[in-house]
């Protein structure tokens, strides 16, 4: 294939230019139902029936949610599909189902993420006209070309021989770490014996293929609240309690939790506020922040640290602190023996030009749950990474995909789960 399908193709820029967070995934999905349809398939779950909803993570509030299903009807989204998926209860799995044989998941995400997209006049989107139309989010991870991947990849395998069950998740709220773990204890896992996720790009150019992505830090994010008390900073210095103090000793002091010697350890207090006044000793603060650890232990001695360095700068400055752990993800790592297989199937698709076994990723993914459900049931797993020439780096206004690795990824991905399919797993 190499250069995608013009029908792919456009479902990546229609994707693209209705970009919707985590949870949020109204249009997405319906769009992805779409094409699931017209493909045909043994089974397509929807919603709460594709995942846990008591696992899920970072759910939006009530108004937030129906403020992007509104956007979703008036872009032509249908009642019916919408109740399914009411609550937030975005994504799907489609089920192939073609006789005796292995049962292979590939797992691509779909969530944009909350920031504003470049305007410029020369980036592609603009210039071709498929940016977004509103500037609550923009698809700047390239979660719009996983989810056309997926698609693409579901209609080469019905057309193909292939022999088994081919299970295609669309899984929501990758980027708020919020919707892996309610994949994986869904129970659509349970017997998959081999699971391939993916992520384009990650600075490896187009016509490059990691087998295996390796180095997912284990991570979690966390809040703190500190509460003090006010007080004239003129007047009364000493009859307050300041809690930005507190909180920034805190944050030097994150900082300077000791590195481990069993591995990578990694803290980030990355949103921090507090006060009032430039004349009133503030009565609360409080920091946004992460652990990652290269092994979930590691994060665990991360999280200790943390907890114990917050609480301490609390007790120091006569404050009080409550510390709240949101979403988090595990470690994980490929299996040797599914990375070599597609690492060799790689060298036979048109369009690759480099392969790599293996290469650190260095940040996190909630992909891990999934692979982690897999290997614990037996079963193998690894997370592919399809090269492409991205303008801007990930996360920023400026991100785009060289389409042409939607199309190198569809043929890899799928002579990856036809080799699958001829082994026994």
């Amino acid at each position: 294939m190499t250069e995608p399908p013009e029908h792919l193709r456009q479902l990546r820029r229609e994707l693209h230019r209705h970009p919707e967070p985590g949870w949020r995934e109204f249009y997405t999905t319906a769009r992805i139902l779409e094409a699931i349809e017209r493909i045909g398939v043994d089974d397509i779950f929807v919603g709460s029936d594709a995942l846990a909803s008591d696992a899920r993570i970072g759910i939006p509030d009530d108004e937030e949610l129906a403020r992007w299903r509104e956007r979703a009807s008036e872009a032509g989204v249908a009642k019916a599909t919408l109740e399914q998926l009411d609550g937030g209860h975005t994504g799907a799995i489609a089920v192939l189902r073609r006789g005796e044989g292995p049962t292979v998941g590939l797992r691509v995400d779909i969530d944009a993420l909350p920031r504003r997209e470049s305007t410029a006049p020369d980036h592609r989107p603009v210039a071709e006209g498929f940016r977004p139309d509103h500037d609550d989010a923009m698809h700047a991870c390239g979660h719009d070309a996983h989810a056309t991947i997926g698609v693409g990849v579901l209609e080469a395998i019905g057309d193909s021989d292939f022999e088994g069950t081919l299970k295609v998740i669309f899984q929501p709220a990758e980027e708020v770490i919020g919707g892996g773990r309610a994949i994986a204890e869904s129970g659509h896992l349970d017997d998959v014996d081999a699971l391939l996720a993916i992520h384009i790009g990650l600075d490896h150019p187009t016509g490059e293929v990691v087998a295996g992505i390796e180095g997912m830090f284990a991570v979690a994010n966390f809040r703190a609240e500190f509460a003090g008390a006010s007080a004239h900073a003129g007047g009364h210095p000493d009859h307050g309690a300041n809690a930005v103090q507190a909180m920034t000793t805190a944050v030097q002091n994150l900082y300077a939790i000791p590195r481990h010697t069993d591995g990578a350890t990694r803290v980030n207090a990355g949103s921090v506020g507090g006060g009032s006044a430039s004349n009133v000793i503030p009565e609360s603060a409080y920091i946004e922040g992460e652990v990652r650890g290269g092994t979930t232990d590691l994060r665990e001695y991360m999280r200790e640290r943390a907890e114990t360095v917050i609480q301490s700068a609390a007790e120091m400055h006569d404050c009080e602190v409550s510390v709240e752990w949101g979403a988090q993800a595990p470690s994980a790592d490929p299996d040797p023996e599914l990375r070599r297989l597609v690492y060799d199937v790689a060298g036979g698709v048109d369009g690759v030009d480099s392969r790599l076994e293996r290469a650190q990723l260095g940040g996190s993914e909630d992909a891990t749950f999934l692979m982690r459900r897999v290997q614990e049931a037996g079963g193998q797993a690894t997370f592919v990474g399809i090269g492409t020439d991205h303008p801007g780096g990930h996360h920023t206004a400026t991100f785009d995909v060289d389409e042409t690795s939607i199309g190198i990824g569809v043929d890899v991905l799928t002579e990856a789960i036809l080799a699958i399919s001829e082994q026994e797993f």
